[in-house]
């Protein structure tokens, strides 16, 4: 048992060190998942001590999601004005990977901030977005600048969705170079990129079964799994809540079955569009406009499954994980195919970086479903790739 007696001598930044502990947590397991005694265990001192920096779980979440984004605003004010556009995506790119551990945290779960901690941390993300915005302006003077740089921030970002093991500059300037890719592209160059695939179409709810998944999902993505309960979803399918039992041992399993629907479907469509293609880097366009045109046909499934996985338990949530390394490496097959420059490690940092960009341009566009929005997604999330 860890006692004040025995630990290290207490050193000055310990709440910082609590900080970040709990930001991995958060990211890793999710902010319902993870205890206050789990978060004490990282840093090696008891919950009592813990308890003494931070009133509550919540206080940790709050301090969590202003610390790294007050870094972000201030590695940016260390940057001239007028500076170029590498300089600014430099500055933000060594912050977010200094903070790589604990960067799902902003991508879901500042969701369970309060209204005033949220609007604080979206007023801190628009001064970012703003200043890129500028520079991307500035160095590029193209349709769609906000796009643009919805894009290369989430091409930074990106380096938060996976844990690929690279020297730290060697990453930082995979995710630059990314970055700057996207920043000098024009999304509305190629509409033609929105008509290049077919989507299998997603099963209608013809059971009791898939009825209640159907029902799940959009409830899981608006409010967060864990505030579900299965009150809420038998009554959404108009059921009594023991019915759901019937077809799912628990909240978990329904979220897994959810998380299994989505990667089929995904699996299902790349499989179809990439039938018959032999050229390399026609494959890899095909994998883009297949993955822009899932994730905008199928928004909150794809929501869902990312957002909640690392809440499941271990058991159902190893073969969700398996089925997402084999989609990663069919793109890093077909990437390394077209770019035979690139090893293993580098095609996988520029496969996220691709779906990063995607991520924060379909966000910034609603997800609204029209054909030249899939086009310049797919147009960004190629620049990513550098194709």
């Amino acid at each position: 048992m860890i006692t004040e007696s025995t630990a290290a001598v207490r050193p000055r930044n310990r709440k910082q060190l609590i900080a970040e502990a709990a930001g991995r947590a958060f990211s890793e397991r999710g902010y319902h998942a993870t205890s206050m005694e789990e978060i004490a265990a990282g840093v090696g001192i008891t919950a009592a001590a813990l308890y003494r920096h931070f009133p509550n779980k919540y206080a940790l979440l709050a301090e969590c999601a202003h610390t790294a984004a007050d870094a972000l605003v201030g590695a940016l004010d260390e940057v001239p004005a007028e500076a170029p556009l590498a300089e600014v995506l430099s500055a933000l790119t060594r912050v977010t990977v200094a903070h790589r551990e604990s960067g799902g945290l902003y991508r879901w779960e500042a969701r369970y901030l309060n209204d005033q901690d949220r609007q604080a941390l979206n007023t801190t993300f628009a001064h970012v977005v703003n200043r890129v915005t500028e520079a991307v302006r500035r160095e590029h003077p193209l349709p769609d600048e906000r796009l643009r740089a919805a894009a290369v921030l989430g091409v930074i970002g990106s380096v938060t969705m996976h844990r690929t093991s690279v020297a730290r500059r060697r990453i930082e300037n995979a995710l630059l170079s990314s970055g700057l890719s996207v920043a000098a592209t024009d999304p509305t160059a190629d509409v033609d990129k929105a008509h290049l695939v077919e989507l299998p179409a997603q099963p209608v709810p013809r059971t009791r079964r898939a009825e209640i998944l159907a029902a799940a999902i959009p409830l899981f993505e608006r409010d967060g799994f864990t505030t579900v309960t299965n009150g809420r979803i038998a009554e959404a399918v108009g059921v009594v809540p023991s019915a759901i039992y019937r077809y799912f041992t628990g909240k978990a399993d329904i979220l897994a079955a959810a998380c299994r629907q989505a990667a089929g479907l995904l699996s299902q469509a790349v499989e179809e569009n990439l039938r018959g293609v032999a050229d390399p880097h026609e494959a890899v366009v095909a994998l883009a406009a297949t993955y822009v045109a899932y994730s905008f046909e199928h928004t909150a499934l794809t929501r869902v499954a990312n957002a909640e996985l690392g809440g499941l338990p271990e058991n159902l949530r190893q073969p969700l994980i398996a089925a997402q390394r084999e989609h990663i490496a069919v793109w890093e097959q077909h990437l390394r195919a077209a770019r035979p420059e690139l090893d293993a490690r580098e095609a996988r940092i520029l496969v996220y970086s691709g779906f990063g960009a995607a991520f924060e341009a379909g966000r910034a566009l609603r997800w609204r479903d029209e054909p030249e929005h899939r086009a310049a997604v797919t147009t960004l999330l190629l620049a990513a790739l550098s194709l």
